[in-house]
């Protein structure tokens, strides 16, 4: 049992229902869960109105938890820390960073939350990133939802990381979400961070059009004009 409470954010991921009780499993307790929210910045503030403490864990609905992770030993937020982010492990390209991972975050904070396309950058305060891995970012469930994967996190990190990544870093995620080859739906992966780089390139002074990355509509439109409407469900 966790002294913290718990959100499963889920909106069409084909994993969902299993996840969400795998990660009930794990913490011990009952998971909260908010489903099918248009608008993500909506989504994550809506997080902050079903939790009754002030700290609450955040995970995805394609984050499947590690079952070894210990939340009896997770300690509070410090004082000006408003987010921890624990890694996720990525099952198309190997990388393991803050992409999809847990969160352990304030519900003030979601509330105060200002504007970022990267929604939770926009968080006030500190955000700490733990070294450990928390489990693995499921994404690839279909060949949408890894395209997907890959062109928003790539559109994001080729215009500029809003969490402060030097562009090093940056750089290196971006050519291994590329040469994605494993897993399944990878190429799907590799297909959505080239298209990314290349829609941040073209969108990188229109902040409207950019911010199109959080719209489903438009994302699934946008892959279904590029591989598919057959692919989209996977």
């Amino acid at each position: 049992m966790t002294e913290f409470d718990a959100v499963f954010l889920s909106y069409d991921e084909p994993m969902a229902d299993r996840l969400h009780s795998r990660l009930q499993r794990t913490l011990g307790g009952t998971v909260k869960r908010l489903h099918g929210v248009h608008g993500m910045r909506r989504a994550y503030r809506l997080c902050a109105e079903v939790v009754d403490r002030e700290q609450f864990f955040l995970a995805d609905g394609d984050f499947a938890i590690d079952t070894g992770f210990a939340p009896a030993a997770v300690e509070p937020l410090g004082e000006s820390v408003s987010m921890r982010v624990w890694r996720a492990v990525n099952p198309v390209n190997g990388l393991t960073y803050g992409y999809g991972g847990l969160k352990l975050i304030r519900r003030s904070a979601l509330r105060e939350m200002g504007e970022a396309v990267d929604v939770l950058a926009a968080l006030p305060g500190r955000v700490e990133f733990a070294e450990q891995a928390a489990g693995v970012s499921r994404f690839n469930q279909s060949p949408f939802h890894a395209w997907k994967a890959g062109f928003r996190e790539c559109g994001m990190l080729a215009r500029g990381s809003e969490y402060g990544m030097a562009g090093e870093d940056a750089r290196h995620r971006v050519a291994a979400w590329i040469n994605s080859r494993d897993g399944e739906f990878a190429a799907y992966a590799a297909a959505g961070a080239r298209e990314g780089v290349a829609f941040a390139r073209a969108a990188a002074r229109d902040p409207k059009v950019f911010a199109h990355l959080n719209d489903p509509s438009w994302l699934r439109s946008r892959f279904a004009a590029a591989h598919g409407d057959q692919a989209v469900a996977g």
